[in-house]
């Protein structure tokens, strides 16, 4: 059986790719540029842009699944043409479908909820990834400096985001299920920061920034205003017992989530000087 994986080439998508070989399935990866995706061999690597309904449909040829990512761009707009990616699976055929949510909902979610198709909506919390934002401030500074810092989240490993998805793909029983995705325990951002002290073998400093500060920096780095707000929305003034950790991650896959001190010591190289 042959499955299609859109996104391929992100943190999760490549670990979705990794879980599908490792099950032994045959993999396309859809992604906007084959040359610089550099994905395992045997994967058939295909050309295409979910945002241009058209250079899907040829990837849907055969395939018995398909995983998909509600990304526009590099930017993670929300997809505009969600109508028009589920009406082309349904024309293909497609078996399965599994949906990454993005930080914004948009016109795929409902199309792929609402629609006949059997699919799998998967939203996981705080990505481990997202700490690689920190890799080069502690290279050069030893410093993090982040906002809200009492704040509690059960960040998720993306390989186990990427193992509930394969799993979630290829056996049956997960069929119309929201599987809210956290890692085995709540962390605020100075246990973060001890524990990728712990993995690098350096003491990180820590300054929590105000939110003004916080909105300057993002402004400055290009990044969206309502990303921005997005991020005060979720990380900020949460009241107790906001976040909780959930087992779905075990429930799906059999095992339990990875910690982040784990995700921590495979990415220390990241975050030393010599990186």
């Amino acid at each position: 059986m042959t499955y299609l994986v859109t996104g391929a080439t992100g943190s999760v998508g490549r670990h979705v790719v990794a879980h599908l070989l490792e099950a032994g399935h045959w993999v396309r990866a859809l992604t906007r540029d084959p040359g610089r995706a550099r994905l395992p061999e045997g994967v058939e690597v295909v050309q295409g842009d979910l945002g241009r309904t058209e250079t899907l449909v040829p990837a849907l040829k055969g395939v018995e699944g398909v995983h998909l990512i509600d990304a526009a761009d590099s930017a993670y707009a929300p997809l505009r043409n969600g109508a028009e990616i589920v009406e082309a699976i349904r024309q293909a055929g497609v078996g399965k479908v599994t949906l990454l949510s993005g930080w914004s909902p948009g016109t795929l979610e409902p199309a792929v909820t609402g629609s006949d198709l059997a699919w799998t909506y998967v939203q996981p919390t705080e990505f481990m990834a997202n700490a690689l934002a920190w890799a080069e401030p502690v290279r050069e500074k030893g410093l993090i400096e982040e906002p809200f810092a009492a704040t509690k989240t059960a960040m998720v490993h993306e390989a186990d985001i990427g193992a509930v998805i394969a799993t979630a793909l290829t056996e049956d029983g997960h069929e119309g299920h929201f599987y809210g995705l956290t890692g085995p325990e709540l962390l605020d951002v100075p246990a973060k920061v001890r524990i990728l002290s712990e993995a690098i073998g350096r003491e990180i400093a820590f300054r929590e920034l105000t939110v003004d500060e916080m909105r300057e920096r993002y402004r400055a780095q290009g990044v969206p205003e309502e990303m921005i707000e997005f991020q005060i929305e979720v990380f900020g003034n949460v009241p107790e017992g906001a976040y909780q950790v959930t087992s779905t991650v075990e429930e799906v896959t059999g095992r339990p989530p990875r910690t982040f001190a784990r995700w921590a010591a495979e990415h220390a190289a990241a975050f030393t000087r010599s990186a």
